[in-house]
């Protein structure tokens, strides 16, 4: 490859790195080359799958700011460039890797912090971000609907302690009454 091919192909993945939102490195050896376009079609709009040379992804890494995966550019490494769903990347890359032994989740970065293959497994088991927002957007619902019955409810309870109070009096004083008044005839 000549320089000036390197010199592209560094400032190409230098690209990807700061525009993306996340990268994750897999191991692609014993891949056919039909599996790996599969696994570009299921990660679709959300990630661009790339094969790179290692020194050459390690420089464009390192001149993005990204150095905590240094040590995984070892072996024929391949980069999923995240620029969609992270969650709904890294569940493409894991369930592929399910049904395609040979696709190995070395690690990756995302939003600059670097994480390991499980925590790449524990992202891909979390919900998509669109169910997230609806569970949370219900659940705020769901606690302003408590909070107005029982703003609603206040002022019925309050009449009703009211008028038991009424009551108990209204009782209570007519036999104070009779017996204040038999009192006064035994004196």
């Amino acid at each position: 490859m000549a320089r000036a091919e390197k010199a592209t192909a560094v400032a190409e993945l230098k690209e990807h790195f700061e525009s993306s939102s996340a990268a994750v490195l897999t191991e692609y050896r014993g891949l056919t080359v039909a599996q790996l376009k599969q696994l570009r079609v299921t990660l679709g709009g959300n990630a661009k799958f790339a094969v790179a040379k290692n020194t050459l992804s390690k420089i464009a890494a390192n001149e993005a700011g990204v150095t905590s995966l240094d040590n995984l550019f070892q072996g024929p490494t391949a980069i999923a460039f995240v620029s969609g769903d992270v969650v709904e990347a890294a569940k493409g890359l894991r369930d592929f890797a399910k049904a395609n032994p040979l696709l190995v989740i070395k690690g990756g970065v995302v939003d600059g912090k670097s994480m390991t293959p499980a925590e790449i497994a524990t992202l891909a088991d979390l919900e998509s971000r669109e169910i997230l927002l609806a569970k949370l957007a219900g659940a705020l619902k769901a606690k302003q609907s408590q909070a107005a019955a029982t703003f609603n409810a206040l002022p019925t309870q309050l009449a009703r302690l009211v008028e038991a109070l009424r009551e108990k009096r209204g009782e209570t004083g007519g036999t104070e009454a009779g017996a204040d008044a038999a009192a006064d005839a035994a004196e």
